[in-house]
This record gives C-alpha cells, structure tokens and sequence, in this order.
C-alpha cells in the first residue's frame, strides 16, 4: 500500500535534500524530482523577485486529489510536494515535487501530471516583481480575484 502523499505550503525555504530522502523506498525502481527556481527574466522584463500567495486548506485538498488520481493512473509509490508562499528571492527554490514508482516511465508520467494539475487547480497566486520597480500577477489561471469567493483572506503558511 502506497505511503500517504505529502502536500505542503510553507513560507520557509525548502530542503530539496531532505525531501529526496523522504522519498526513498526498496519497492521503487526510480525517484523523479522536479524543482520550479526563480528565474531573473520572464517574457522580456527583468525580474527582480516572485511572491506568492495560497489558500493552504483549498491546496491541501486539491493536491490530495491530484496525488490519488496520480497514483491510480501511474501506481507510484509515493509523492510529495512543498509550494512556497512569501517573497522569493532568485534562485530560490518555488515547487518542489518529487514521485517514487516501481519503474521510470510511471515515475516520469506522474511527475509530469502532478506539477501540471498543480499548476492548473491549485488557489496559489503568482506575482512577479520587476527591477524596473513594476510588479504583476501572472500565470494565474484561478485569477488572483478567486480569494474573494473564500469567507476568510487565503492565510499563508505559519499564519502570516
């Protein structure tokens, strides 16, 4: 029986190490790990910094679904995500994902699926931050508007 998926918002820096040992598993044939980093450049602007934010009980129970549909679709073993929320610098680590399964091509599928469906159904908002001082949302496919149909303003992680 495959080990209960992970799913975390956190406004700490993640442990991209510490995760891939969480991963570990005699029964898997291949560990797939994808880190999403800040990069300094987005369609043509010079980006200085990204912030995110997320609504954590929202992207908890929609992660849970896209873990279980995973593991149905690809048997993997185990899997795991970690989003940062907060300010970001370049260079930083914004997704950690990572999948164990038996062989590589479930372990890639999967791994491909998840951080896709992550980026599509997941409440966690992007905004970039420019060095021209200019900032915008952006890849937003809930729309950052989306927190308004929420009782309560989305609290990020370590309730900040």
């Amino acid at each position: 029986m495959p080990q209960v998926p992970i799913f975390e918002l956190t406004d700490r820096a993640i442990d991209c190490e510490q995760l891939k040992e969480a991963l570990r598993d005699d029964r898997a044939g291949a560990l797939i790990t994808f880190e999403g980093v800040v990069r300094n450049h987005n369609e043509g602007k010079k980006v200085r910094a990204l912030s995110y934010e997320g609504y954590e009980p929202l992207a908890r129970a929609e992660a849970l679904r896209i873990f279980a549909e995973a593991q149905e679709r690809y048997q993997i073993i185990k899997c795991l995500a970690v989003h940062r929320v907060g300010e970001l610098a370049i260079g930083e680590a914004a997704v950690f994902l990572g999948v164990a399964a038996a062989h590589r091509d479930q372990a890639y599928q999967a791994s491909r699926y998840i951080i896709d469906e992550i980026k599509k159904r997941l409440p966690i908002w992007k905004k970039e931050h420019y060095l021209d001082g200019s900032a915008d949302w952006v890849n937003c496919s809930h729309g950052h508007d989306q927190e308004r149909e929420y009782e309560h303003k989305p609290q990020l992680a370590g309730g900040k």
